[in-house]
């Protein structure tokens, strides 16, 4: 039998289907290969930026370990918590003795005599929140003046008023007292405010 070939059987040339695009194929490589190398050194630049970041957290101001750091955050959080309990008792105990303090002030200026000139005299109402306190009177005359206090619990005397002492006492309980503040609550568990 004589050697005959089939068009199955040639040999395909590979080189001769690859050599006319083989210049764009490895211009294109080399655009793709430029292309991701810029990347990596934009990731690398990136990547040593935040390394610096997580080095300058974890070790802290004086060099310690993110063990260390977390720590002394925390000592100084259950710190300001014991300070701030003790603020709030020396807070109660100011507003305990302020309501005892005076807060209400009345005052009326009068001429109780015609043969005086002016305003001289006055009648003064000064008590705490609860109208708790007292009246000073001072009646001014030419040959002298006289002062006299009278006692006020819960907004009465318990002696008889003048007129005069009856409307300062009247204008110091109508002044507001001042109201006590009321202090913020902390949650035990989470330490909040």
């Amino acid at each position: 039998m004589p050697f005959t070939t089939r068009r199955e059987d040639r040999p395909i040339d590979l080189n001769a289907a690859v050599e006319p695009v083989l210049g764009a194929v490895v211009i294109g490589f080399g655009l793709v290969l430029l292309v991701l190398l810029v990347l990596v050194l934009v990731q690398g630049r990136q990547v040593r930026r935040l390394r610096r970041r997580l080095d300058g957290l974890t070790r802290g101001a004086e060099g310690k370990g993110l063990d260390a750091v977390l720590d002394s955050h925390v000592n100084k959080v259950y710190a300001v918590g014991r300070e701030v309990d003790e603020l709030s008792a020396r807070s109660a105990l100011l507003e305990a003795s302020g309501r005892r303090a005076i807060q209400r002030v009345g005052l009326v200026r009068f001429n109780p005599f015609e043969d005086t000139g002016g305003n001289q005299s006055f009648a003064l109402a000064l008590t705490d929140a609860a109208g708790n306190g007292f009246v000073v009177s001072s009646l001014h005359s030419r040959t002298g003046t006289r002062v006299y206090a009278k006692a006020i619990a819960d907004g009465r005397s318990d002696g008889a008023l003048s007129e005069e002492e009856t409307e300062a006492l009247r204008r110091a309980m109508s002044t507001p007292a001042a109201a006590p503040a009321a202090a913020p609550r902390r949650d035990r568990a989470s330490g909040a405010v």
